[in-house]
């Protein structure tokens, strides 16, 4: 994968689509910090990605990107209201009120798992582990999310319905969206489709 500039609008819905391989998650891990990059420059609203170090990188995207892994990445030991504050467990700069606790609990809600808060990710199912994984997204309100393929393991329904949720959150936080999908039925809720492939090949 080679790209040489790509510019995404503070706000857009923009869904990154190619095959499997052309580095869609890659690219997505390299926006939020995950990986080091080693070539190039990101930039994150006024934060240069590229020039951040280790817990620095880190302590930005727990606090300002919301990151819906593909793999879910929940922490067994920890029950699904745990999973979903964790952000506010794992970064100083948070701050875990009453306020956010009842803000997760109408998130968990409205994605159906509110009775699972005090389920461990062993309980669950795939799809109930997917919603947790987008609840804990985005708890901290954050200015990016960023979400890969959130929808895998969702049926077509719930698949529309979770997609319109993340919408939802994006605009209602004035959070840019980046979502890697293969799910070409819900593209007419963005903005902006980005190739990852093609723009490789340029």
């Amino acid at each position: 994968m080679r790209i040489k500039a790509l510019d995404i609008e503070r706000e857009q819905r923009v869904a990154f689509v190619g095959p499997s391989g052309c580095g869609k998650t890659t690219l997505a891990h390299l926006i939020a910090g995950i990986h080091p990059l080693r070539a190039g420059e990101i930039t994150v609203g006024e934060h240069r990605m590229h020039e951040l170090k280790g817990a620095a990188r880190r302590n930005f995207r727990i606090s300002e990107i919301g990151f819906i892994f593909q793999e879910f990445a929940l922490i067994d030991y920890l029950n699904v209201e745990e999973n979903i504050l964790l952000p506010y467990f794992v970064n100083g700069s948070l701050t875990l009120t009453q306020e956010v606790r009842d803000s997760a609990s109408t998130l968990a809600g409205r994605l159906g798992i509110h009775d699972k808060l005090r389920r461990h990710p062993a309980q669950l199912s795939g799809g109930e582990k997917q919603r947790v994984a987008i609840c804990r997204a985005l708890s901290a309100k954050p200015c990016l999310i960023i979400a890969d393929e959130p929808t895998g393991n969702l049926d077509p329904k719930n698949s529309a319905a979770v997609t319109d949720l993340i919408c939802e959150a994006a605009t209602q936080q004035k959070a840019t969206l980046i979502m890697v999908t293969h799910d070409h039925s819900v593209l007419d809720r963005f903005d902006r489709i980005i190739d990852v492939g093609e723009e490789g090949r340029k």
